[in-house]
């Protein structure tokens, strides 16, 4: 589908041999590493509806690439309660390299990529935990949360068509996007572009089948969704 475009930036949990988090490296593989299950929910998302996709190619521990350059937590120092102690370590100095390694050349990416094709819709894909390891009292019953600042155009419609698919969605929930929207903020919102944040739920989309049934689904709210649009 022409005049799309996904964007991921959590899909991979990659720490680059030269940088050493000094932690335990089954982190890697769970929630605060990366987003589980974007990588191939996109790249389905992607095949069907023909869109082109952009994918975080960095653990979120190395570097957020869904933060501001000057944003306290770019850099983690913790994640859900776990130490990343080789993050303390760095100075002023690393964390420019770490900034000008990373975070830039991705967003550079991005906005080269909306400038040549100036979608008419973007995509904004991660997923989230069930269950906080610091809070886990804390229900999270949403199978697909909406997330979005003041650009609400095509959250609304994408908010109903989920719902009316029998999806349980939150309307910013887990977290608000009014809190945490930094490249959609810079790239979407800042451009006058349109943007649906779709955040779904780890649990739904950690085994291929549940990958492939839960593009089956959002497939056809993405496609009502930039319908809708002008």
């Amino acid at each position: 589908m022409n005049g799309l475009l996904l964007i991921a930036d959590h899909a991979s949990n990659h720490v680059p041999g030269d940088i050493d988090l000094d932690i335990d490296p089954a982190l890697l593989d769970q929630h605060m590493a990366i987003d589980i299950g974007v990588a191939p929910l996109g790249a389905l998302l992607c095949e069907a509806l023909g869109m082109e996709g952009i994918y975080g190619g960095v653990s979120r521990l190395v570097i957020d690439l869904n933060r501001e350059e000057d944003a306290p937590g770019l850099i983690p120092t913790e994640s859900d309660g776990f130490a990343i102690p080789g993050n303390r370590l760095l100075d002023a100095k690393g964390r420019r390299a770490r900034i000008e390694r990373f975070w830039r050349p991705y967003h550079d990416g991005i906005a080269a990529s909306v400038a040549a094709a100036r979608p008419r819709l973007i995509v904004s894909l991660h997923s989230f935990t069930p269950r906080l390891a610091t809070r886990p009292e804390e229900q999270r019953p949403w199978q697909v949360g909406v997330l979005y600042n003041q650009d609400d155009r095509a959250a609304r419609p994408g908010i109903a068509a989920l719902r009316a698919a029998g999806i349980v969605t939150g309307d910013n929930e887990p977290y608000s996007g009014k809190v945490l929207n930094a490249t959609m903020n810079a790239h979407a919102e800042a451009n006058g572009i349109p943007y649906l944040g779709l955040e779904v739920r780890q649990d739904l989309i950690g085994d291929e089948a549940g990958v492939a049934h839960w593009a089956q689904r959002l497939a056809p709210v993405i496609v009502e969704v930039a319908s809708r649009l002008p």
